[in-house]
């Protein structure tokens, strides 16, 4: 699998020793926001207004900061084959534990990640690269006041979740 820097490390600030967070899929998280999904299917019933239901096509993610005085440096996403990753940020407003995901609580910029198809394996992955930036200084802000933070991973076009790899480096004070 071909790993890809999406933004220049050489333009981050290098002041501390740098550490690299593995986006890891909460699985159990998932799971339950699915069967959210099958119960409201089940009974019938409505979302709630303004709430932000599951798609097949997405799963929960976690990073989890052992630090929380870091700087952003740059995204390294691997990618088998074609396909798109969009990454969604949720605020820390939502506590999954006790309510449903609205809305709301999604952060913008999104990442998005994408190799067309037709495009040699090889072909760099493509990217905002503005978004991104703006989103791995928005994570690393983030990270001052929470020990983990959750996202929606997408995986469009023909991505699979096994076929990708997502991680943030940050600078550590």
């Amino acid at each position: 699998m071909s790993s890809q820097t999406c933004t220049d490390p050489a333009a981050a600030p290098s002041s501390g020793s740098a550490m690299e967070l593995r986006f890891a899929e909460d699985t159990s998280l998932t799971e339950v926001m699915q069967l959210r999904v099958q119960s409201l299917q089940r009974s019938g019933q409505k979302r709630q207004e303004g709430e932000r239901l599951l798609l097949p096509h997405e799963a929960v993610y976690r990073l989890d900061f052992s630090n929380q005085k870091l700087t952003f440096i740059h995204w390294s996403v691997s990618l088998i084959g074609h396909g798109r990753v969009t990454v969604t940020g949720i605020s820390q407003l939502w506590t999954p534990d006790l309510t449903h995901l609205m809305t709301r609580q999604l952060l913008e910029p999104v990442g998005t990640f994408w190799r067309n198809a037709g495009d040699p394996e090889d072909t760099p992955l493509k990217c905002l690269e503005a978004d991104i930036q703006e989103f791995g200084e928005r994570i690393a802000e983030l990270a001052k006041v929470r020990k983990v933070m959750y996202f929606l991973l997408a995986f469009k076009e023909g991505a699979e979740a096994d076929k990708v790899s997502i991680s943030v480096e940050f600078n550590q004070a």
